[in-house]
Parts: C-alpha cells; structure tokens; sequence
C-alpha cells in the first residue's frame, strides 16, 4: 500500500473513552494484531515507501495531557488535550500507510531547575508559587533571588548563579519571549507524568510493527539553568559571562531536509508546540526558505496553555499560528484525508 492510498479503518482495539486514562499497553497481544492489521491491509515496510512523511509529537506526555496531572492543557474547553490525543490516534491508525516514521518529545526534568519552584526564594526565603512570572525588574529589585543552598546542590557558587538569573531574564525579555514562568513541578524523570500518554504510546507501537519503522525519541529540558520549550534548543543557550551551557539540536531541520513532508502535533500550542515551529523556521529561513512548504500543522492536536483565573495564552498561540502559516507553513486539520493536503 502506498502512502496515496485511502485512510485505514480504526483498529478494533482502539476505545476512544481510554484516551484520558492511565493503563499499560499489552505490547505482544498488540503487535500480534498490528502484524495481522499490515497483512490485512497489505501494508509494506516503511523503508519502502515513495513519499516519506515524518510525523512529529511534541510533550504527548501525561504530565500534559491526562486531567489531574501536574500541566493538564486543558484549553479553553477544558479538556483540549484529551480531545488533541483522540483526534491524534485516530490520525494515526488511519494515516499507518503514509507515515514513513514518527519522532517523539520528551520534555524531561528534575526538581532543581530554573522553571521550578526549588531554585528561586523571595526576600524572606519563600519558594514562588507556580505560575508566577518572573521579569528582568523583579530580579533587579530582589524580588526573586536564586536560593543560596540549591545554587551549592547544583555545584554552582551562589553570586554566579544570582548573575545568570539576571542576564537569563533580560535575555528573555530582550527577544521578546514569555517572561521566566515557574511551573508546578513536572515531567519528572522516572515519574508516571514524564509517559506517553498510553493510548498514544499504543498507536505509535502499533506504526511501529505494522510498518516495520522503529520511533526515534528525544529528550529535552534537563539543563538547570535554562527552560526549553522548544525541541530545536533551549530558551537561552549562554551564561553570565557568555559561556555556552547549551547548544541547539541539527536534526529537526535535517528532518525537514530528509523527508518530503513533516506533520506536526502536541503540546503545548502555546509552548512548546509554538517554540519549536518558531526555531525550526528561523534554522529553515538560514538554510533554505522553501522548506517552510513541507512543515504541516495538525491544529486539532493542540491545545494552549489556559490556566482559569490565573493565565489564558490561547491568543499568543493563535497568533503565533497566524504567523506560521504567512511564513508558509500549512495548518491543517486532522481529521481531513491526508491526500486532500500532501503534494
């Protein structure tokens, strides 16, 4: 079958009520059914497929997407990323013929990082409640200061680290970017919330041995000293004296080169769905602009971040989508036949 073939039945396993769930995926029982699925269906290995799509999720975890977890991106709706995931399943069982291969994100922490709670205290040594903003003038009048005893945990002396924060919020504030956000703690590494989300995890096994293309996955967010949204590189890549503590990744933009579309899906829209698009163009605007055709927006697999009563980011992300699409990217809906929008 190839990837100009009509969309594939829903597998029977599928149960859309399982989408906002915790459970374990029966993997041999799956695979059985995924190898009977692609001899059915006369799916042939991805290897060979003439027109290659890459499909990339973005932070599909459950520290993100299952309600009562740490960062539920509930939307404006409420409940956007649980609807995002049943949406993006179904992509994905309907689409197994034409994805080549799908390369996952794993926004990956500790406690003692610089968007937690830990590393910063107030005048009086109070940690800052999550979603609090933390702006270039709220350092400079002391306001939030980096925590002496963290800063020594983490084998940095205490006025260097005090110097990065500074230079870190006006950095932030100089390019423009969302000031320095404390989130609750989240996608803690060795944590249930650092997991794919199960029923997504399942539909990429299920790719997996029905067309014989193993997932590539790669890990973000663990530098103290810098957030990153985005899959392309952290927010800030130097320290107080322009030392480098982190470097941007080359192979989204090689993707881009490698693949003759690339589907894009997760969350945040607001984040780090928005952050990675935003530096993927800028890699693509360096290189060759034309690249900027091949990158396909799934919009109806995203949601903002909307925290009621606190922060709504809905517009930003909105937004940012509006300046995507002018730099030509396509934004697209998921549940429209991929033929009806690939070349």
């Amino acid at each position: 079958m190839t990837a100009a073939s009509p969309q594939l039945p829903i597998p029977p396993h599928f149960n859309p009520a399982s989408v906002g769930q915790v459970w374990a995926v029966p993997y041999q029982p799956r695979a059985a059914e995924a190898q009977r699925w692609a001899a059915e269906h006369h799916l042939t290995p991805a290897a060979n497929d003439a027109r290659r799509v890459a499909l990339i999720l973005v932070d599909v975890q459950i520290t993100f997407c299952l309600p009562g977890f740490e960062l539920f991106v509930g939307g404006r709706s409420g409940d956007g990323a649980v609807q995002d995931n049943l949406r993006l399943c179904q992509f994905i069982y309907r689409n197994l013929a034409a994805l080549t291969r799908i390369i996952i994100t794993l926004d990956t922490h500790q406690a003692a990082q610089i968007f937690h709670p830990l590393l910063l205290m107030d005048e009086q040594g109070a940690p800052p409640p999550p979603h609090t903003l933390v702006s270039l003038s709220d350092v400079q009048q002391n306001k939030w200061r980096v925590n002496p005893r963290v800063a020594q945990m983490l084998g940095l002396d205490p006025q260097y680290a005090q110097q990065h924060l500074e230079r870190y919020t006006a950095e932030l504030q100089r390019r423009g970017k969302y000031d320095l956000t404390i989130w609750p703690y989240h996608a803690m590494l060795g944590g249930i919330g650092h997991a794919l989300v199960p029923a997504v995890e399942e539909a990429v096994f299920f790719h997996t041995i029905a067309r014989a293309s193993q997932p590539e996955i790669e890990i973000k967010g663990q530098h103290p000293l810098t957030e990153h949204y985005s899959a392309i590189g952290p927010e800030v890549l130097t320290g107080p004296d322009g030392q480098t503590i982190a470097a941007k990744n080359p192979k989204f933009l090689k993707i881009m080169q490698d693949f003759d579309a690339v589907l894009l899906a997760g969350q945040a829209k607001s984040h780090c769905v928005a952050s990675t698009v935003e530096d993927l163009l800028s890699d693509i605007q360096r290189t060759d602009p034309a690249l900027a055709g091949k990158l396909y927006l799934l919009e109806d697999c995203t949601s903002p971040v909307v925290v009621p009563g606190v922060v709504d980011y809905t517009e930003a992300a909105d937004a940012a989508y509006q300046r995507f699409a002018a730099a030509g990217v396509h934004i697209v809906q998921s549940t429209s036949p991929l033929t009806d929008w690939l070349p």
